[in-house]
């Protein structure tokens, strides 16, 4: 405590604000050039990502990499049948990004991989001089998250986490109605990833596949990589789809930052049930001796500069209906997601509930106004609609990213500080500032532009 105060007190007033500060590298791309796109990872989420950026009249996809024959084979088609001419491969085993990274006329790269790859990749792009879209997750461990920061500040290379539900159409309407303090100053908020995810399946335009109780190298889809985390690791596995737009109410590395958390699990059981109950599965299957380490349902509690309190859920392994659990709470009013509900003191019937639906409407994000028949058909109800054409707008403007590395490090954080303090039997873990103090000069920007 004694070091955060002084750092507080005596860091420099002196420091840039990201807010006016423009990206050292990336060149200008005019109204008849196009920027140069490549994927690393075209699986479910990949391909997605990679049938909107052929929907731009701005960019165009020049490289792939990818391990599976069949979804690269999937890559390649939509490309050419977008009327491009075909991609360059790299398929030549796990590190063939690096060739991909090499190659001159690729201006930005997504990355779509599974967790673990994320920073490796993400550093080695950098240091390539490719702006980097990158995929959430939370991060493997506290070192990585700072590779990521000092990879940035020493590169200056334009670097986005791809958190789209921060692009959710309520979501924004809420953050407009916090920026016109309809709830009063910011007390408590809620988030988190409630998701049933026991039984994957991936669809791939005609027929599903997958769905049982295999994993790993039996597994199909995301089954093949992300079952593994929870047999091995216990925590708030996947932060960002709660904490990105928590964070974007309460400014978080823009004149506010996380200070602690702690983290509580339950048993693990879910997994365990599922399997022994399948058709596929049974008591006698091999995965129903599989010590699953993850607790269904994890609870993660924040603490902010600010004095906000955050809470999020974790809970991918029990049978529920999905929701992200959101809870915007001030001095005046409330917000809640799970029944979209809405009161403010003053205008709703005291100790009563109204549907947050006219709220919706009435506040609805100027973004939301203009893009709307853009965002039409894109995926997660037009979210990564935008948040692609963020990413690409603020490249070819070289303007700040709207959710940026030091947000990246933030969020991606509470994964690993939350095993530790689960391990710890909850003992409080201080967040590192990323920022290096810059949280305190840094201006708000997600959201603010005419494009993002």
């Amino acid at each position: 405590m004694q070091r955060r105060k002084f750092i507080q007190q005596t860091s420099t007033i002196g420091i840039i604000g990201i807010a006016s500060q423009g990206f050292s590298i990336g060149k200008f791309v005019g109204t008849e050039e196009k920027v140069r796109c490549g994927f690393i990872g075209v699986g479910a989420r990949g391909l997605s990502t990679l049938s909107l950026v052929l929907l731009r009249k701005d960019s165009v996809v020049t490289a792939i990499c990818d391990i599976d024959p069949i979804t690269t084979a999937k890559a390649v088609k939509a490309v050419t049948e977008a009327g491009y001419k075909s991609p360059t491969l790299y398929t030549d085993g796990e590190h063939a990004y690096k060739k991909l990274l090499d190659q001159k006329d690729i201006d930005v790269v997504f990355i779509c991989t599974p967790w673990e790859w994320h920073t490796p990749m993400s550093v080695d792009a950098m240091k390539a001089g490719k702006a980097v879209a990158c995929e959430v997750a939370g991060a493997m461990s506290i070192d990585e998250c700072w590779q990521m920061v000092r990879t940035y500040e020493q590169t200056q290379t334009p670097f986005m986490i791809m958190e789209n539900v921060c692009y959710r159409r309520d979501v924004m309407a809420v953050l407009n109605m916090v920026r016109q303090d309809v709830f009063g100053e910011m007390i408590h908020l809620e988030g988190g990833y409630q998701h049933d995810l026991r039984e994957v399946k991936f669809n791939d335009g005609v027929n599903y596949y997958g769905g049982g109780v295999e994993f790993g190298d039996k597994g199909y889809s995301e089954a093949k990589w992300r079952t593994a985390h929870s047999l091995n690791r216990n925590g708030e596995l996947y932060p960002t789809h709660g904490i990105g737009p928590v964070s974007s109410f309460i400014n978080i590395n823009r004149g506010n930052r996380f200070e602690y958390l702690t983290s509580m699990a339950s048993k693990a059981r879910g997994l365990h049930k599922h399997i022994t109950d399948h058709p596929k599965g049974g008591m006698n299957h091999a995965n129903a001796k599989v010590d699953f380490k993850l607790g269904d349902v994890v609870t993660t509690n924040i603490k902010t500069a600010n004095g906000e309190s955050i809470t999020l859920t974790h809970d991918t392994n029990l049978p529920r209906p999905y929701s992200l659990g959101f809870r915007v709470q001030g001095t005046k009013g409330i917000w809640m997601d799970v029944n979209k509900s809405m009161y403010i003191e003053g205008k709703s019937e005291p100790h009563r509930w109204e549907s947050a639906d006219a709220y919706s409407k009435t506040y609805d994000h100027p973004l939301w106004k203009k893009y709307e028949n853009d965002a039409s058909g894109a995926g997660h109800g037009g979210m990564d609609w935008f948040v692609l054409n963020a990413f690409i707008e603020a490249y070819k403007r070289k303007d700040p990213m709207p959710l940026d590395v030091y947000d990246h490090a933030s969020w991606a954080v509470i994964t690993c500080l939350s095993e530790q303090s689960i391990s710890l039997g909850g003992e409080p873990q201080s967040f590192p500032d990323f920022t290096d103090g810059k949280w305190m000069s840094r201006k708000p920007v997600f959201a603010l532009g005419e494009a993002y």
